[in-house]
């Protein structure tokens, strides 16, 4: 069993209105040294494959084909071994 830890975020030439949000709310708050935030998305997906390899090639795909817009979207991921 693997678990993938997913970060999914909005490319950085895409106006991000929410990150701007909270980034005014704690520059309100006197965190003045933010410079800039953006927000994203974690995913972790349990798959139960026998090695790393087909885990990553099922998180990569389910990245591209539903969990991530590829138009507007980055996204990274890395696996790890579950204990379970």
């Amino acid at each position: 069993m693997y678990i993938a830890r997913i970060l999914i975020t909005l490319r950085k030439t895409i106006l991000d209105p929410q990150g701007k949000a909270v980034e005014h709310s704690l520059k309100s708050l006197g965190y003045e040294s933010i410079k800039d935030t953006r927000i994203g998305k974690y995913i972790e997906l349990k798959i139960e494959e026998q090695d790393e390899s087909a885990a990553k090639k099922i998180a990569d795909e389910a990245c591209k084909k539903l969990l991530a817009n590829s138009v507007m979207e980055d996204y990274s991921f890395e696996i790890i071994k579950s204990g379970e």
